[in-house]
């Protein structure tokens, strides 16, 4: 049909409607509503999982001051890693926390009423780490504590709170800290080229090492655990036993840093404490170590530090 013919009316003679087809337009996207919320934005603080209890590095603080150890308990505690499980106000005490608690590292103080912490030292080597934390920067008390067996020493003043925590950690896995102080004590010796003279500490400091609690019974000890924790023993039997002759250490024909090396094992020290007291690296003192146990015609440390300290059973069929 024509474009210009109109349709056909209907019988009713209305022009017949022809439905116009429909096209849909398709649907306008519209945008998502807003979140009233607000955007949750990611913290750099963010704890992050939790440490079970069981794994978390355990300490020990012994401090006379009850402000110094409420104060390092809330630091310490508030790192995910790290619980303090008892405190101690004198050397006595940290013994009993730290024999009831077997810590992984203990904090102690030097200057405490009763038991000192040097005199507390030589008992608790042998039960868990210790690291010196006081105030006490004298350079012969420095020096004690490393040759009864400290694993480092931190003098308050001389380091943060991140450093503090980092030496804890450091002191469980065997590494040493120290703060100024404590370096410069141990380089002045080493400029020195000889050990400081062993006299009496001031004020009286280690001398209530008969009146400290005895170590764990020998029983307790592991086959691998430093004979500083049978060092109190010996004292002690020295005491009530008959005197011990005086070796003749010049037969062993050691030098003066062989000597040195052999005194510091006969503390307790760990060939890592040897290293930082002395200033050398844990190669050399294991090269002087197997050097010294040649001399000492030794086979262990226990059996170099018998014949160091006389203490050996006499052998007539080997020589000294």
């Amino acid at each position: 049909m024509p474009d210009d013919v109109s349709p056909a009316p209907d019988r009713y003679g209305a022009a017949a409607h022809r439905p116009v087809p429909q096209h849909p337009s398709p649907p306008i996207p519209l945008p998502p509503a807003p979140d009233p919320r607000p955007p949750v934005i990611p913290s750099p603080f963010f704890p992050g999982p939790a440490v079970p209890a069981a794994e978390r590095l355990r300490v020990v603080v012994a401090d006379d001051n009850p402000v110094v150890r409420a104060g390092l308990g809330v630091l310490l505690s508030g790192r995910a890693d790290i619980r303090v499980v008892a405190e101690a106000a004198d050397g006595r005490e940290a013994y009993e926390r730290t024999l009831e608690h077997r810590p992984d590292v203990v904090l102690l103080d030097v200057r405490m009423p009763g038991v000192d912490g040097i005199s507390a030292l030589p008992h608790l080597v042998g039960i868990a780490p210790v690291l010196m934390l006081t105030y006490s920067r004298e350079s012969e008390i420095v020096h004690e504590s490393l040759r009864l067996g400290a694993g480092g020493y931190l003098v308050h003043g001389e380091f943060t709170a991140n450093q503090l925590v980092q030496a804890v950690r450091d002191t469980k896995d065997g590494r040493a800290n120290f703060t100024v102080t404590a370096a410069d004590a141990l380089l002045a010796h080493m400029r020195h080229g000889t050990p400081p003279q062993r006299g009496p500490l001031p004020e009286g400091l280690g001398s209530a090492l008969a009146t400290a609690p005895a170590p764990p019974p020998a029983h307790t000890a592991e086959p691998s655990e430093s004979l500083s924790q049978l060092q109190p023993v010996v004292g002690q039997s020295s005491v009530s036993g008959g005197s011990v002759p005086t070796p003749n250490r010049q037969q062993y024909g050691l030098s003066s840093r062989e000597v040195e090396v052999m005194d510091l094992i006969a503390s307790g020290m760990s060939n890592q404490q040897i290293a930082a007291t002395c200033f050398i690296s844990e190669k050399t003192v294991k090269n002087h170590i197997n050097r010294i146990f040649t001399k000492l015609h030794s086979a262990t440390r226990s059996e170099a530090i018998a014949h160091w300290l006389g203490t050996a059973p006499r052998n007539p069929g080997r020589q000294p």
